[in-house]
């Protein structure tokens, strides 16, 4: 046997090997997942029942063509029959994927129907996506908050700030975690409004077999029932700019017990969170504590798109190094610009308190050179904002 034959055979011999080893299987998902929901289960019934007639159909199609090029080929001294237009056979070949179409019209229909049907909800949801995280608001609840990625930066991007994957290991949830779950309560059905304060986005939760768009000045609706809790997540399946890799889902189904306890929480939380905000108004932070602040609040938010050094990404994201806007414009323009956004940079009014912005805007007009002296309190934020 040649040297260039021997080579062959081993390297098939080792991809054979590869593809039957235990090890290799264990790490591939070849088929759709089942889910955490009767719909999703009902979604993965339907996919395996076109799998199976799909496969069917196949199997009879090629298994008659084979067998005809096998056993009445030309050298074995077949001859063709000789006939036009049969009757029987157009019935057949038309009868018989009517009948096949119906048999999977039924239960996709069915599907479908029980997907879009939100009666007797118990929890109302609204989802919105923004440029780029989530929103999360609980109807009659007085709960609403921001759901951003919590993946460390160095994770994903190295030390001079560019995407080459040598930066720190990665974690197990590698671009699948955020700083605040959302979640919901077990047995119970849960409704989504899911719509966009942007661009279009698509909130997908695969478990819950959920994906819908996220439209800008429309809402659609999903819901889920999950019967046992867990985590689950998900993503944002819709291109929707620079960051559409970093906007995750997470969903957290707790027990009903559990899910009360919660509720009491936030309810707790927010009325500690306007509490401390309306103290911010009389209170004054020292140049060091604003820089500290706005420096942890600017890289959590803006260093993104502006970067670390402040540098930017111009001409898409412009440097805030020696930009007019944070040496020169007014302290009030410059507030207006962090709330309410511009261009391609979206609001952040909702999302940071007046002690955030106030520290935002201070460190922007301090850091990297910029040292304006400016100093902005929580009352200067208020009194920009017209509130």
């Amino acid at each position: 046997m040649s040297r260039g034959n021997q080579s062959w055979l081993m390297g098939a011999w080792l991809m054979l090997t590869s593809l039957l080893s235990s090890s290799a299987w264990a790490d591939t998902q070849l088929n759709l997942t089942k889910g955490v929901t009767a719909v999703s289960r009902e979604v993965y019934d339907l996919h395996m029942l076109a799998l199976y007639i799909c496969t069917a159909i196949g199997v009879v199609v090629f298994g008659a063509m084979f067998w005809s090029m096998v056993f009445h080929r030309k050298s074995k001294g077949a001859k063709a029959a000789d006939f036009h237009e049969s009757t029987k056979v157009e019935i057949l070949w038309t009868a018989i994927p009517i009948v096949i179409l119906i048999a999977m019209a039924v239960p996709a229909t069915s599907t479908l129907i029980d997907m879009e049907n939100n009666d007797n909800s118990e929890v109302t949801i609204q989802v919105t996506g923004s440029q780029w995280k989530w929103h999360y608001k609980y109807f009659d609840q007085n709960i609403e908050y921001y759901s951003v990625l919590s993946t460390p930066r160095e994770e994903y991007e190295n030390q001079n700030g560019t995407f080459e994957g040598n930066g720190a290991a990665k974690n197990e949830n590698y671009l699948l975690e955020v700083d605040r779950h959302l979640v919901i309560p077990a047995n119970k059905k849960v409704r989504f409004l899911i719509t966009s304060d942007d661009v279009i986005h698509a909130w997908w939760v695969p478990a819950f077999a959920v994906k819908q768009d996220a439209n800008p000045g429309f809402i659609n609706e999903a819901w889920a029932i999950v019967d046992e809790p867990g985590i689950y997540r998900g993503q944002c399946a819709e291109l929707c700019g620079k960051d559409h890799g970093f906007m995750p889902i997470v969903v957290e189904v707790k027990s009903v017990a559990d899910y009360e306890i919660w509720l009491s929480e936030q309810h707790a939380l927010t009325a500690k969170a306007a509490d401390a905000e309306k103290a911010s108004l009389t209170a004054s932070m020292s140049k060091e504590e604003l820089m500290q602040l706005g420096e942890s609040t600017y890289m959590a938010h803006c260093a993104a798109c502006h970067q670390p050094t402040g540098l930017g990404l111009p001409p898409t994201f412009p440097a805030l190094k020696g930009s007019p806007v944070a040496t020169q414009g007014s302290i009030a323009d410059h507030i207006d610009i962090v709330q309410n956004g511009k261009g391609m940079m979206p609001p952040f009014g909702k999302q940071l308190t007046l002690q955030q912005v106030a520290a935002l805007v201070t460190y922007e007009r301090n850091a990297w050179g910029n040292d304006t002296g400016d100093l902005v309190q929580s009352a200067d934020v208020k009194a920009a904002s017209g509130e």
